[in-house]
């Protein structure tokens, strides 16, 4: 009915342009990405509540200002934490469901944020494509799989790692089964164990990328493009001990073991651990190679 034509060079600008104050006076979060919209809020009393309906109908006699609909069959409620009320929700005139598990931007994310079914989906993907590769691939030399594990099956298993990083040991092994079973594969390596290989191939275990991920991640907001984004993120500690390297982070005390295990927390214990040549170095890449000879070292 109305909006922007797709493939040309201004379409993502003119879109842009035309959903820009689609935003503009509402009480709860709004984010947008593409042709799709979140809106989330606390809801721990009848105010946030109300909120957060008086935001769907906004966004409802926006749309309408503007000629567009909202695809209602989609639009799902997730309601999240403990001891959740639930409360029904309107957009125009039809009552929203709520759904157990929702994908934002190729991430599952459920109700109690638990992320077995993230870690079951990310390594379906990648054996699927290792299955493609073994069938259409007559070469087992290394050259020639170890490229296509890296560009084609890897970023499946960590991409935006920082926020569904499994939690429990379970989901670690299904991810980790999944690079077993390519380095496996490649010609001369089958008969040797997991570590070997690794060792062989100059790779390092996905737990370990997972930890050094995180590291860079926390480096790039404290120090690097993402600083102001970072102070919100992490609390820093003023201290005049001499040990360590020197940049402190607070450590939050929490009752639930799935709040201890999010990225904001379980990587202050991690960077207390590096060297202060590593924390007060400006340069990205001399961190990146620190890590790896550390990361190397590591049993």
């Amino acid at each position: 009915m109305s909006g922007v034509p797709q493939g040309s060079v201004l379409g993502p600008v003119l879109f842009n342009v035309f959903v820009g104050d689609m935003g503009s006076g509402t009480e709860c979060t709004l984010s947008k990405f593409a042709n799709n919209t979140k809106l989330c809020g606390v809801v721990d009393m009848l105010e946030g509540r109300d909120a957060i309906q008086r935001d769907l109908n906004r966004l409802e006699r926006c749309a309408c200002m503007n000629c567009m609909k909202f695809n209602k069959a989609r639009c799902k409620v997730l309601h999240m934490a403990r001891g959740n009320p639930k409360h029904k929700y309107r957009l125009g005139g039809e009552w929203l469901e709520s759904s157990p598990t929702e994908k934002d931007l190729g991430i599952l994310v459920d109700e109690k944020l638990n992320m077995n079914h993230q870690c079951a989906l990310a390594a379906q993907k990648a054996n699927h494509i290792l299955g493609c590769i073994k069938r259409s691939v007559a070469s087992r030399a290394r050259e020639v799989l170890l490229p296509l594990y890296s560009a084609l099956m890897r970023p499946h298993l960590e991409y935006c790692i920082q926020l569904w990083s499994p939690q429990h040991k379970k989901d670690m092994d299904v991810l980790e089964w999944v690079q077993r079973r390519a380095t496996k594969m490649i010609r001369g390596l089958k008969y040797l164990s997991y570590e070997d290989r690794l060792k062989e191939l100059g790779l390092f275990s996905l737990e370990k990328r997972r930890l050094r991920g995180d590291l860079i991640a926390a480096f790039q907001y404290l120090k690097g493009a993402y600083r102001k984004d970072g102070e919100g993120l992490f609390t820093r500690v003023c201290s005049d001990r001499t040990r360590g390297n020197g940049s402190k982070l607070k450590e939050g005390r929490f009752r639930l073991d799935i709040r201890k295990k999010f990225f904001t927390m379980r990587v202050v214990k991690h960077w207390k651990r590096l060297p202060k040549e590593a924390v007060a170095t400006p340069s990205l890449e001399v961190l990146k190679a620190r890590l790896n000879g550390a990361l190397s070292n590591l049993g």
